[in-house]
């Protein structure tokens, strides 16, 4: 039997990987769930080899935590972790939505606000998480940056779990100071006002913090050998 090419092998893994990706976002697969590599190629029909790569892929992205010679589990936080990832996040995204303002095209204003409109009469949490991650990164997405862009991602990957938790402990659909805050980010980032848009984002996150941490049931169940 001829080998599978290396092009084909890197087409099944990025297939695999961003299935994978999409079901972890969602809340298909839970913190700290075992992925099987058996149990994946047989899913997608498909060799080892795409799925070892699918799986380092994801571990890059922040979704995956790979231990040597015992497998993969779908990364999972302590409360400490999720706290001290929060914190770093209250610093780096404002400094990344500044660097990205100057950049943003009128479009792109225009596409946060409908966002920002969109989240206040989202009828479920999962479609109020989609608008947020869409409404957020793009206001990252002009940013010139070497590596705080990737970092920032990475970041949202690994606390997306935490982050549906939090939107179901307060309710964010009927939470009427987070929507208040994504109309103040817009108008922020329409007026070019660095400082203003820069205080909004560090609360932003912050009000997500502090309610996590009042929360450590979250964080409690099984998890991955860490």
């Amino acid at each position: 039997m001829s080998a599978v090419p290396p092009a084909e092998h890197s087409v099944a893994s990025h297939r695999i990987a961003g299935s994978l990706r999409e079901e972890i976002l969602h809340g298909a697969l839970r913190p700290g769930e075992r992925l099987r590599q058996e149990d994946i190629a047989e899913r997608f029909g498909a060799s080892r080899l795409p799925v070892r790569e699918a799986l380092r892929i994801l571990e890059s992205d922040g979704l995956v935590t790979l231990v040597a010679n015992t497998g993969a589990w779908v990364a999972k936080l302590s409360l400490a972790e999720c706290s001290e990832l929060y914190r770093i996040r209250e610093r780096l995204e404002p400094l990344l939505l500044a660097e990205s303002i100057p950049g943003l095209p009128g479009g792109a204003v225009d596409r946060l606000e409908e966002l920002a409109t969109s989240m206040e009469h989202t009828p479920d949490i999962e479609t109020f998480l989609r608008l947020d991650r869409e409404f957020h990164l793009l206001s990252f997405s002009a940013a010139n940056t070497a590596l705080l862009g990737d970092i920032v991602r990475r970041l949202w990957n690994t606390t997306q779990h935490y982050r549906r938790a939090f939107a179901q402990l307060v309710d964010v659909r009927a939470n009427h100071a987070i929507h208040h805050e994504h109309h103040l980010l817009v108008d922020a980032i329409a007026r070019g006002d660095l400082d203003e848009a820069e205080r909004v984002q560090f609360g932003h996150i912050r009000r997500t913090r502090l309610e996590l941490v009042r929360h450590p049931e979250i964080f409690q169940g099984d998890g991955a050998p860490l």
